[in-house]
């Protein structure tokens, strides 16, 4: 369970992207018709309480200036991957 939420939290973090999926159906000679169907297609931004929660979590306050720096630029790779950078 605590690595499902890791994961959530890091997905939180860097954003990602969802789709809700809409359908209606008729019945028609006593079975179900799909009639409609439209998908909305939407991009979650990064959480910034999200990305503080993993710094928090990951003992930041540890780490050398490199280790900062390096954490940095995978951040900042993710965002830019997840076309928010």
């Amino acid at each position: 369970m605590e690595e499902e939420v890791k994961n959530a939290l890091k997905k939180c973090a860097v954003g990602f992207g969802t789709s809700e999926v809409v359908e209606e159906f008729t019945v028609e000679d006593g079975e179900l018709k799909l009639v409609k169907k439209k998908v909305t297609r939407r991009d979650v931004p990064p959480d910034i309480k999200a990305v503080k929660l993993l710094m928090e979590d990951g003992n930041v306050g540890d780490m050398t200036d490199e280790q900062l720096e390096e954490e940095k630029q995978n951040l900042k790779k993710l965002l830019e991957d997840k076309n928010f950078g």
